[in-house]
């Protein structure tokens, strides 16, 4: 089941509570990576790796032209985690991640993150997420997530999402 996306317009500054979490509950973020969202995030993180920032360089390795940064691409599922489900409230607490095919640029990365498993007692899930373009995975790996729970949140009024 795919989940309905928070914040809602009455309360943008929390995502789901652990109680409203559910195993199978799912959300999705998707964007498409541009030739200037490359160019930020080498400056960003110092990776000028020619086979992401030269043409000419990347044209003559085994992937035929630039791509992606791997870690480019895997920072969307934080994206996905912090603003749809969970959402905001959630901590990122781990994340293993298999790169299965190389992303370019123009191409559209859809996130999938399930819960896949819950821990109420100490207010953890595990979400599987997947990365995509088209039908291609090109990361796939699990995260652990802390999740406040309405107790822990003194504006929560108990409304069900």
């Amino acid at each position: 089941m795919d989940s309905q996306s928070p914040p809602t317009a009455d309360d943008p500054l929390h995502g789901y509570y652990m109680e409203d979490l559910e195993v199978g509950m799912s959300a999705v973020y998707g964007r498409t990576i541009t030739d200037g969202d490359v160019s930020l995030f080498a400056g960003l993180c110092g990776d000028d790796n020619p086979l992401h920032v030269h043409e000419e360089f990347a044209s003559r390795s085994r992937f035929e032209g630039r791509i992606v940064h791997g870690a480019h691409t895997a920072s969307l599922i934080s994206a996905v985690l912090g603003t749809r489900m969970p959402g905001p409230g959630a901590i990122y607490l781990s994340q293993n991640s298999r790169f299965r095919a190389p992303v370019r640029i123009g191409d559209t990365v859809n996130v999938r993150a399930t819960v896949i498993e819950i821990d109420r007692g100490k207010n953890r899930a595990t979400i599987s997420t997947v990365c995509s373009v088209g039908e291609t995975v090109v990361i796939d790996g699990e995260a652990l997530v802390w999740v406040p729970s309405r107790a822990q949140d003194p504006s929560a009024n108990g409304a069900d999402r």
